[in-house]
């Protein structure tokens, strides 16, 4: 692989929410204003992180699901996985877990939907037009509800009544088909009622510190063992296994250098 593949693994109280906790009505009655005392989202704790940019996908997708396995041994939990899309990345997890007889509940990041919303908005707006930012809010709140399908029909709609020619309205066709291949992904409703998460935030963060951090440095040359490496080593300090592993580390130079290459001869004494 060229580009890091980096995968995680936490746990999380659940956090019920509602859709006004994550995006605020862009049309609240008169006088009403917002007012809403927004309720928090689940907080992460026995964070657990693992990358490669040699390993295969399926390779690191699988370390993850060992990790859930051994946190969860009898399935009795919700394995929630976040994930960005991908259909390479979907199709990887869904095979994983049919291999080992678990239910994931796979949820597409919310800012990955959003991008496409925006995207659709500028079809039918003129840049900076602030009326862009209020039809974003509307159709996300529309998804978060549980409606991807209508909101894929809505744009439908507007892109006929609009008369947009084909390249004028790429970005609504592109939103239309990701909302509506990927629907059952989107269940918001489902996710913000049980109080998981929906957002790859954190995930983002670990990019960054792990991998670009480090790897992304200005003038910094990389060949693929001396990055994997440097990367399984940043793995180590974060999961906070270093310690462990340097112990295990100087125990096996100790077998190759010395014990397997002196072995067989006498040791002398003064």
């Amino acid at each position: 692989m060229t580009a890091a593949s980096q995968e995680w693994a936490l746990v999380v109280s659940p956090a019920p929410r509602a859709v006004d906790d994550i995006i605020a009505d862009p049309d609240p009655g008169d006088g009403d204003g917002d007012g809403h005392e927004r309720r928090p989202g689940p907080k992460a704790r026995s964070k657990w992180l693992t990358g490669s940019v040699d390993d295969p996908a399926a390779q690191v997708v699988a370390a993850v699901f060992d990790q859930a396995e051994h946190r969860d041994p009898t399935h009795r939990r919700y394995w929630v996985v976040l994930v960005d899309g991908a259909r390479h990345q979907l199709d990887l997890i869904n095979a994983e877990a049919e291999r080992r007889g678990v239910k994931v509940h796979i949820v597409i990041d919310l800012i990955h939907v959003l991008e496409y919303l925006w995207d659709a908005a500028w079809c039918l707006h003129e840049a900076g037009d602030p009326a862009a930012e209020a039809f974003v809010a509307r159709h996300a709140r529309t998804i978060l509800g549980g409606g991807a399908e209508q909101v894929a029909a809505a744009l439908q709609t507007a892109a006929r009544a609009a008369r947009l020619k084909k390249k004028r309205r790429k970005g609504i066709d592109d939103a239309i088909g990701y909302l509506r291949n990927k629907a059952q992904y989107l269940r918001y409703d489902t996710a913000l009622e049980r109080g998981w998460p929906i957002a790859t935030g954190i995930i983002e963060g670990v990019c960054r510190h792990l991998v670009k951090d480090r790897l992304d440095i200005t003038g910094a040359r990389w060949g693929l063992p001396g990055a994997e490496a440097v990367l399984k080593l940043r793995v180590l300090r974060a999961n906070g296994d270093f310690d462990t592993y340097w112990s295990w580390h100087e125990k096996q130079e100790f077998a190759r250098n010395h014990q397997a290459r002196y072995r067989d001869q006498p040791i002398l004494t003064a």
